[in-house]
């Protein structure tokens, strides 16, 4: 399999996407022999290393076809893919990030949530459908961002929830809709959850997310420019000090974290003419404040 086809040079999506099949289609197989790694590869699977081979590579079953999201970096040589697998016949939402060097895979990063996550999640049939047209689809040319922009527009989403207190640090679409392990959480209805029936940016500035405490270690490890879409990983750290919430419409309700808890994400922003004008995101809970592979340690802070 030849990712690279000018190796110094670049990357191609085509390339890249049949190397994202490649990973996968092994991965069904359990044979992670068909593929070529470099010596030091990483591999990680919801936030801890293993050897290749371990975790998911045991219990796989099928990769169920109806979802298929995928976006590739051609400055990098890294692609990612968000789908569902199954496990025996028990399907679970994935999130994939390969990294390249010239041919070989050097990094694999997974997010796996399976049926026994915190909260609705996953929501299989969520992903029973086909992407929204709006992931797939090309940025017209003279709308396109540079890279470094793009990430300062994702990275501005995740100063608006950490601690979120109604300030929007990024901008929206009006139609901006987040997909949350295959669940949408805006503009829609969802029984017991009725700001679900606004939009992101009116989520966000009713400040629902105040007890989010730190948006930490965040990366931005795959930028597509051409689709306009930034891949994000980062954890979400609620200490559980803050129960009590008031909103910034004057009505008070309760955090569901009130305990420590923690959440390690990778997530797909859609920026169009320098809006957020989709969210999807695949998480799971780790344990509080858990260390990242992918990352040194930093030191913790909270509020006072």
């Amino acid at each position: 399999m030849a990712v690279s086809s000018h190796p110094g040079q670049g990357w191609s999506r085509a390339a890249l996407y049949e190397g994202a099949e490649a990973y996968l289609n092994a991965l069904v197989a359990k044979d992670p022999s068909r593929l070529a790694f470099t010596s030091d590869v990483i591999f990680t699977e919801n936030n801890v290393q293993l050897m290749l081979g371990d975790g998911l590579w045991n219990t796989i079953s099928a990769r169920r076809p109806d979802y298929d999201l995928k976006c590739a970096d051609l400055q990098t040589g890294q692609v990612s893919w968000f789908g569902v697998i199954e496990e025996r016949g028990h399907p679970a939402i994935m999130a994939l990030r390969l990294a390249f060097r010239g041919d070989a895979i050097a990094e694999v990063e997974t997010i796996i949530c399976r049926a026994h996550e915190l909260g609705p999640f996953p929501n299989i049939a969520g992903y029973e459908k086909p992407v929204r047209p709006l992931m797939l689809a090309d940025v017209p040319p003279d709308q396109r961002l540079p890279r470094d922009r793009l990430i300062s527009i994702a990275d501005g989403y995740f100063d608006t929830i950490q601690l979120n207190d109604g300030t929007l640090f990024t901008h929206f679409t009006e139609d901006c809709d987040r997909i949350e392990n295959g669940l949408q959480t805006t503009n829609t209805e969802i029984e017991g959850y009725p700001i679900a029936r606004m939009g992101t940016a009116d989520q966000f500035r009713l400040g629902q997310y105040i007890y989010d405490d730190r948006l930490r270690d965040r990366r931005f490890p795959l930028v597509d420019e051409e689709k306009g879409i930034v891949l994000a990983a980062g954890f979400i750290d609620h200490a559980g000090r803050v129960t009590d919430v008031t909103w910034t419409d004057g009505s008070r309700h309760t955090s569901i974290f009130h305990f420590p808890h923690s959440f390690v994400l990778l997530e797909m922003f859609k920026i169009v003419g320098g809006k957020i004008a989709g969210v999807e995101a695949v998480f799971i809970t780790v344990p509080y404040n858990m260390v990242s592979p992918w990352v040194a340690p930093q030191p913790y802070v909270i509020r006072g």
